[in-house]
């Protein structure tokens, strides 16, 4: 039986016009109030959380999950968590490592450890990611905002990468899911 290749993806939430943040930051507008009469149930994606393996970040990121975690929560349960930063963060918990920021050199590591890995943020991560062409896919949760400026999602990635739809998903809560594979 051999074992099935690592499976590297890259999970972001964004407003219509492609944000990730406002330009202070905030995250606030992730909290829709619209409705989609002939959408799914958003569910708790209890099946998709158990499948990850370990989740990467970027140092901003995790500084907004520490800032959110002592409302909320850590959100990552007791899976491995692996920060980008060349700045020298403490981890909030000890499944958080607190790694260099050589993304090429990570992702070797991880994809030798984990098979499913989860990159949630940010930008500049995600941005290397695509131009280093190390993700498998993208889930791309689309809320129904525009923001008009912000922290962009796709930022002059500098390369052009072909995409394959695999999955839409229109939620009731407006919500919309794009799911791309990257062919190989």
């Amino acid at each position: 039986m051999t074992t099935p290749a690592p499976t590297v993806t890259v999970h972001m939430v964004a407003s219509l016009d492609g944000f990730i943040a406002k330009p202070d930051d905030s995250i606030g507008w992730m909290d829709t109030h619209d409705t989609h009469a002939a959408g799914v149930p958003m569910g708790d994606g209890a099946d998709v959380l158990k499948s990850i393996d370990c989740y990467v970040m970027g140092s901003h990121t995790y500084e907004h999950a520490v800032a959110l975690s002592k409302e909320f929560g850590w959100a990552y349960g007791e899976k491995p968590v692996y920060v980008v930063s060349s700045r020298a963060l403490q981890p909030i918990k000890p499944t958080v490592e607190i790694c260099g920021s050589d993304l090429a050199a990570l992702m070797t590591k991880l994809t030798q450890r984990h098979g499913n890995i989860w990159v949630v943020g940010g930008a500049r991560v995600t941005k290397e990611l695509f131009r280093l062409q190390l993700c498998n896919d993208i889930r791309m949760m689309v809320l129904p905002v525009l923001l008009g400026g912000g922290t962009p999602f796709f930022d002059h990635i500098g390369v052009e990468l072909p995409l394959h739809l695999h999955k839409v998903t229109a939620y009731n809560n407006g919500l919309v899911e794009l799911w791309y594979q990257l062919p190989r």
